[in-house]
C-alpha cells in the first residue's frame, strides 16, 4: 500500500513518529516518508537514525497553513500526530493549546483537500471522550473536524478517518519511565494519584500496526479504536517496583479516575469488530457509507443499548507478567 508513496507525518518526531517510521522502511519501499515538526534539534537527532534516501526532514507548524500546503505537495497518506498533550500545562496555556489542536488540525485539513491527498489519519487519544480537560476537549473538536471534513471534500478524493487509543507503554509522559525514574533514584515509595485508578494500555508497535490496519480499512468518516487491555496503577507500581511502598497523592487537575473510549453516549452509533470498534460519524455525508462492513470485508455488529468501552469495565486486563513482557518487547523494539 505505501510502496513508492510519498508519507507525510505531522510531529513525526515523537514516539510514534519514529516508530511508525522504521515499520515503514522495515515493510514497504516509499518514495518519500516526510517528518513535519517545528522542533530542529529532534529532526537533527532523528536524522542521525533515520537516513534514508527516502527521508525528508521539513521544520514547519501545523499552525502555519501556507508551509503546511507546500510541505504536502504530491503526498499520499499523511498521519496527523502533532499535538500539544500535556494537560497541566494545556489548562495554563488554554490557547496555545487551541491554536495547535484545533487551529492546527483544521490547517492540515485545508492542505490536505488542496493538495489531493489520498487518505488521511488523525491520532486522537481517550481523553477525547466525554473530556473533562483542555487537552481532551481540543482532541475532541478535532477528532470532529476530521470526521467533518469528508463532508467538504467536494469532488476530491480525500478521506479522513481517526484512530483513537489509550496511554502508551514508556512513550515520553508516560508514568512508566517515571516509575523508573523514582526507582533508579532510590525512591522507598511510588506515588499513585488514587488507589482505584485505571487506565488502557497499547505499547507503540501496538498503536502502529493499528494505524498501518486503519489505513487499509478507513473508507472516511470513521473514528478506530482497538481492543486493548486495561491495568490498575497500583497493579502497574507493583510489577514495575513490587519492593516499594505506594502513596497515595490525590488526582491531579483534569484527570479521570477512569478513561473512556467509546462513551455510552455514543453506543447507538458503535459497532465491534473481532479486534476493534468503530464509531461512526454522527453527521451523513453527502456520499452515503455503510461501515458495517469495511474494505477488507470484515463485518462489524451493533453494540448492545447503553454499551460504554471504558478502563474500569474491560474484559482484558494486563497481569504482572503480561505487563513486564510487553516492557520488554517494547525496549527490543526500540532498538
Amino acid at each position: 500500500m505505501f510502496n513508492n508513496k510519498n508519507i507525510f507525518i505531522t510531529g513525526g518526531t515523537g514516539s510514534f513518529g519514529k516508530q511508525f517510521v522504521k515499520i515503514l522502511l522495515a515493510l514497504y519501499k516509499p518514495n518519500k516518508i516526510i517528518i513535519y515538526s517545528r522542533d530542529e534539534l529532534k529532526q537533527y537527532e532523528m536524522a542521525q537514525n533515520y537516513n534514508d534516501s527516502c527521508m525528508r526532514y521539513f521544520i514547519g507548524d501545523v499552525r502555519d497553513l501556507p508551509r503546511l500546503q507546500k510541505a504536502m505537495k504530491d503526498v499520499d497518506f499523511v498521519v496527523h500526530a502533532a499535538a500539544l498533550k500535556h494537560v497541566p500545562i494545556a489548562e495554563y496555556n488554554p490557547m496555545e493549546c487551541i491554536k495547535t489542536n484545533i487551529m492546527g488540525a483544521q490547517n492540515v485539513i485545508d492542505a490536505c483537500i488542496d493538495n489531493g491527498v489520498k487518505k488521511v489519519i488523525a491520532l486522537s487519544t481517550d481523553k477525547a471522550a466525554s473530556p473533562i480537560n483542555l487537552y481532551g476537549a481540543s482532541k475532541l473538536a478535532s477528532d470532529k473536524l476530521f470526521v467533518a471534513a469528508n463532508n467538504i471534500i467536494g469532488k476530491a478524493s480525500t478521506r479522513f478517518s481517526v484512530v483513537r487509543y489509550g496511554n502508551v507503554l514508556g512513550s515520553r509522559g508516560s508514568v512508566l519511565p517515571y516509575f523508573q525514574k523514582l526507582v533508579d533514584e532510590g525512591a522507598t515509595s511510588l506515588p499513585i494519584t488514587d488507589a482505584n485508578m485505571t487506565r488502557f494500555w497499547i505499547t507503540l508497535q501496538e498503536g502502529v500496526d493499528f494505524v498501518l490496519r486503519s489505513f487499509e480499512r478507513m473508507q472516511g468518516g470513521e473514528t478506530f479504536v482497538p481492543k486493548i487491555p486495561s491495568m490498575k496503577m497500583t497493579d502497574m507500581a507493583s510489577a514495575v517496583a513490587p519492593h516499594l511502598k505506594q502513596h497515595v497523592i490525590g488526582i491531579r487537575p483534569g484527570e479521570k479516575l477512569h478513561e473512556v473510549m467509546c462513551p455510552q453516549n455514543d453506543a447507538h452509533l458503535t459497532l465491534e469488530f473481532h479486534d476493534h470498534f468503530v464509531i461512526q460519524p454522527t453527521i451523513q455525508f453527502a456520499q452515503k457509507v455503510s461501515y458495517t462492513k469495511n474494505t477488507l470485508d470484515e463485518i462489524g455488529a451493533e453494540v448492545p443499548y447503553g454499551f460504554e468501552y471504558s478502563s474500569d469495565k474491560n474484559t482484558h486486563w494486563l497481569g504482572h507478567s503480561e505487563l513486564l513482557e510487553k516492557i520488554k518487547q517494547s525496549k527490543i523494539q526500540e532498538q
